[in-house]
């Protein structure tokens, strides 16, 4: 959930900690803090922003060329100093920072007081410091025994960092389910939680691996071992992206250059898998593994959040063009049940990230019950897409905003790709009619940017809905999953309570909030379930609500009952949510701004939530 950024080198160690802190600020986090090694290890943390910890440090000795840094957001005890990380043992020898949850964390704690122990903080991170510090100085062993010791009477996921004064010279990190990538350039280390901090300083990387520990000594080469010692060697992958991926540029906040990156994403979504007579869709995930696709039983996907949403539009999509069933999990309630799972399902499990701990989970329960498991996901090398047995990368670039917006149409966009593919396989798509869909996709981008056009209107007409209280939106058949996103963007980032529903689901309950001038958002366009939704509209006007809606160009129906309209342009109903899904965001976001809110880091939020 919070940040990770360590150095070790030839350079001083704060100018770049302090950098790396700023780059993970997206993640979300309500405290900092820093330790460095210059023969003395030096800890400062604070409560709040970044730039609270560096008004804290202004006066205090900065100096070193070896450090950890840590943005926390907060499980076990509230943000105070106290709580915030780097956490030292209790002789001031070893500082600590900690990604994750340690569940049994209690009753390590009290076997650690019985020994003597006392306790700073309310972390379960600061057990892990004692119980390193105890194998280290109580029972003699090396550091880095004493760090294998410590793991292995761990339950829960977790990535951490260490230093010692005792080991003036050497870097220590380990991962069990939380990320961590190791940056290297000309004898120095530089380690964050994911790539953003890393690619201003090189961009050759190792994606340390699950249950594996890495030793970083300055002027030598990186060493890798297991949990038991076994030694790992180090692959390093060439990052592709560039600083510039990772800037605003432009524009005010990261959230409104994401949404209007999505032309670009969609292209890049595309790119190498539609064909250039616009005939056919290749995903060599799919050509790969054809004979699971094609004797599916059924299939299931896992997911959370934005990408659930996304999830539920595929469920449409296969059904659709496929003709089996679809299963549609929150991540976090499958891992808990005993769900049926067969070998010949195929299990499908989507993740911006591809770190989220939920839908690891539930990739792991899948495998472990012999379904074929398949990714999808934006970052190459994440731990989704190393533990799926096949995979399609969303290619979105880099998302630093933390409500989704580009990943979720470029997740859209892969389901369909992938649909139609997997249909072409088991002959059950007309070619005629595959063309259409072909050619839809590659317009998509030209027409993003017709709908990006309406950012000026949106941005005036948002004013209006600075002090509302409840907004709810609606839609049928594809446009349902699309309500559903629509709200919770709104949720996200304005702290506005919002609800999403079908259509026809209002009358058995919604329907009795709806007040004169309350906001419905309605989804209408021409496809599906056009003179349903239209009935549904007029239930609402009815009640005297105020009516947003999108629409297709040149609607005239739904227009006439509508206090206010976007258009968007003509399409398939598969992509209709796509297109459409675009001025929700820019509302959600116009109105956010308006409300004076932190668009790129709303409250309590964590752009990758690697904890349950």
């Amino acid at each position: 959930m919070c940040g990770i950024v360590a150095y070790i080198g030839n350079q001083e160690a704060y100018p770049i900690l302090i950098n790396g802190l700023k780059r993970l600020e997206y993640r979300g986090y309500d405290s900092a803090g820093i330790a460095l090694m210059n023969e003395e290890l030096k800890v400062y943390k604070t409560k709040g922003k970044v730039s609270d910890l560096e008004s804290f440090v202004k006066d205090k000795d900065l100096s070193g060329c070896m450090g950890i840094a840590h943005t926390r957001w907060a499980t076990h005890g509230e943000p105070n100093n106290i709580n915030a990380h780097p956490h030292l043992s209790e002789d001031k020898h070893i500082a600590l920072i900690h990604n994750g949850i340690i569940e049994n964390y209690s009753s390590l704690k009290k076997e650690l007081i019985t020994n003597g122990y006392t306790f700073q903080s309310d972390t379960d991170t600061e057990v892990i410091v004692q119980l390193v510090n105890y194998f280290h100085i109580r029972d003699g062993f090396d550091l880095i025994t004493a760090v294998q010791m410590a793991l292995s009477q761990l339950i829960g996921a977790y990535a951490i960092v260490i230093i010692s004064k005792d080991d003036p010279d050497t870097l220590i990190a380990a991962r069990k389910g939380a990320p961590l990538v190791i940056g290297v350039k000309d004898g120095a280390f530089i380690m964050a939680s994911d790539v953003t901090p890393i690619v201003e300083y090189t961009n050759d990387v190792v994606y340390l691996g699950d249950e594996e520990i890495a030793i970083m000594k300055r002027g030598k080469k990186l060493r890798i071992v297991d949990f038991k010692n076994v030694k790992k060697t180090p692959l390093l992958k060439r990052l592709e992206m560039n600083l510039e991926c990772i800037e605003k540029g432009e524009y005010p906040h990261f959230m409104l250059k994401e949404i209007f990156e999505q032309s670009d994403t969609l292209k890049n979504s595309m790119i190498g898998r539609i064909s250039s007579d616009l005939s056919s869709v290749a995903l060599s995930g799919i050509i790969d593994n054809k004979e699971r696709f094609i004797n599916a039983r059924r299939i299931v996907i896992v997911a959370c959040g934005t990408s659930w949403h996304a999830g539920l539009v595929g469920e449409y999509i296969f059904e659709h063009l496929l003709n089996i069933p679809v299963e549609v999990e929150y991540a976090s309630e499958f891992r808990y049940r005993n769900p049926p799972l067969y070998k010949d399902d195929v299990v499908i499990a989507i993740s911006q990230s591809g770190e989220t701990a939920d839908t690891l989970a539930a990739v792991e329960l899948a495998k472990n019950a012999g379904a074929f498991v398949y990714g999808i996901c934006n970052v190459v090398g994440s731990s989704i897409a190393r533990m799926t047995s096949s995979g399609t990368y969303t290619h979105a670039g880099p998302e630093i905003g933390v409500a989704s917006t580009k990943a979720f149409t470029s997740q859209v966009t892969t389901l369909v790709l992938m649909g139609l593919a997997i249909a072409k396989e088991k002959g059950m798509i007309d070619e005629g009619y595959l063309k259409n869909i072909v050619t839809e996709l590659y317009h998509l981008p030209q027409k993003i940017n017709e709908v990006l056009a309406l950012n000026d209107d949106i941005k005036m007409f948002s004013n209006r809905f600075t002090y509302a209280k409840n907004f709810l939106y609606l839609g049928r058949g594809y446009n349902y999953p699309l309500a559903l996103e629509g709200a919770l963007k709104l949720k996200e980032i304005s702290y506005i309570h919002a609800e999403g529903y079908p259509a026809a689901e209002m009358k058995h309950g919604p329907i009795a909030l709806i007040e004169e001038k309350m906001p419905i958002v309605i989804i209408a366009t021409n496809k599906g379930y056009y003179d349903k939704i239209v009935s549904n509209i007029q239930e609402v006007v009815a009640r005297k609500a105020f009516v947003i809606s999108i629409v297709t160009k040149g609607d005239t129906t739904v227009k006439k009952l509508s206090n206010y309209c976007f258009e968007i342009p003509e399409t398939d109903e598969m992509l209709v949510p796509v297109l459409a899904s675009i001025p929700l965001q820019l509302l959600a976001y116009h109105i956010a701004v308006q409300k004076g809110c932190n668009v790129d880091q709303p409250r309590n939020l964590a752009k990758s939530v690697t904890v349950e």
